[in-house]
């Protein structure tokens, strides 16, 4: 069992692009586990047709008891990818790190893994920060490689920087490690350049360069992939083929 955390900077484009692993992967045949951890809960809306999934947070505010069955917090989509949110506190209150917390460790007691029996899980990580409960992915042991989407603006090469940091820290203590970058192009002068300046700096690959495409805005108007809507375009093939690649194919 892989499992790959996906951090960025909000507004990457990370939970686009780990819904459309999590498809590809789905289409290769593998079981595929994927756990939106961002207060938005948005992450696997276009593996389930649009329709909202209720958040972990959600759950516990509205019952006494946590859940007793993974179908209580937990959807299957596209492909048969078991979608799960943790979702976050009501605004204003409480802390967004911590309802990550609390989801991993009700997931563990729902024996995930053990029930589901997943080839691979993914991540989706709000990363403008990288500390407390957004760290938990990696500093706790629930992924064990991370990958870093950026594109070749100021800020978003800015957060990329923090979190390679970060996991570099916590690989030093036997923690996740970051296995590369994903490069999701917003057209800015000189991205190519900047964003393979970093990755060198870092000694980290990229592992797929992702041009802007407009089945993708397309696919989301239908609450799907291009993997499901657009299943013969140019784009597709790109995520495809990184889907080959995390599998070492």
């Amino acid at each position: 069992m892989q499992k790959l955390a996906i951090y960025g900077k909000g507004g990457i484009g990370k939970s686009t692009i780990t819904s459309h692993i999590a498809a590809a992967l789905a289409t290769l045949g593998k079981r595929v586990i994927q756990v939106g951890c961002d207060p938005k809960a948005d992450s696997t809306s276009n593996l389930l047709g649009g329709q909202p999934l209720a958040t972990v947070m959600d759950y516990l505010r509205e019952h006494d008891e946590p859940p007793t069955t993974l179908a209580e917090i937990s959807r299957e989509g596209y492909g048969g990818v078991l979608c799960i949110e943790t979702g976050g506190p009501t605004p204003g209150l409480g802390c967004a790190g911590r309802g990550i917390i609390a989801t991993f460790r009700i997931l563990e007691d729902l024996q995930l893994f053990e029930t589901f029996q997943p080839d691979i899980v993914l991540y989706d990580v709000l990363g403008d920060v990288v500390c407390g409960g957004f760290a938990a992915p990696i500093r706790e042991g629930y992924a064990e490689d991370v990958l870093i989407v950026t594109s070749g603006e100021k800020m978003a090469l800015y957060a990329a920087n923090n979190i390679a940091t970060a996991v570099e820290n916590f690989e030093d203590r036997g923690y996740a490690k970051t296995r590369g970058i994903l490069l999701n192009r917003r057209n800015v002068p000189d991205e190519t350049e900047k964003v393979h300046a970093f990755a060198d700096s870092k000694h980290l690959p990229i592992l797929a360069d992702l041009p802007r495409a407009d089945e993708i805005n397309q696919a989301e108007e239908l609450g799907q992939t291009t993997i499901e809507a657009f299943p013969d375009a140019a784009i597709t093939k790109r995520f495809l083929t990184l889907a080959h690649t995390i599998l070492g194919e």
